[in-house]
């Protein structure tokens, strides 16, 4: 049915994408697809990694750990290095999507608010404009 999953992931607030990763897991082994880790990071020290490489290094052994945690045979990671994340987010995803070969995408959302009736969320953004399903999980 599907051949490729991407699952956006933000390393600074893993807690917060429980319910995405395992549902992105779940269907992973139901279908026999491959996964995608994504992350997008700045190109300056974060609170996650101080320079790119080492984010690279920390997203890859996330993937690692997700593979070994839920049973999945096939996963990698891409990271993404952004001048400014915050803006370049939407388009990002779009293109690590199309990058990867995705048909499927599984991403976290958060319950919407006041802010969301001013600006799209990222997910709602992806949502719209991407060619692959997507499943956004709150």
């Amino acid at each position: 049915m599907y051949k490729q999953m991407m699952i956006p992931v933000d390393l600074a607030h893993i807690e917060r994408l429980e319910k995405a990763l395992r549902s992105g897991a779940d269907l992973a082994k139901l279908y026999g697809i491959p996964v995608c880790y994504i992350g997008v990071s700045a190109n300056t020290p974060t609170a996650v990694a101080h320079n790119p490489k080492e984010f690279e290094e920390k997203l890859q052994q996330f993937s690692l750990a997700q593979a070994e945690r839920y049973g999945l045979s096939q996963v990698s990671s891409t990271a993404y290095i952004s001048h400014d994340p915050a803006v370049d987010l939407d388009r990002t995803l779009l293109k690590a999507a199309k990058d990867c070969g995705a048909d499927l995408v599984v991403m976290a959302s958060h319950v919407p608010g006041l802010a969301e009736h001013l600006f799209a969320s990222n997910a709602g953004y992806f949502a719209s404009y991407s060619d692959a399903s997507v499943l956004v999980v709150r």
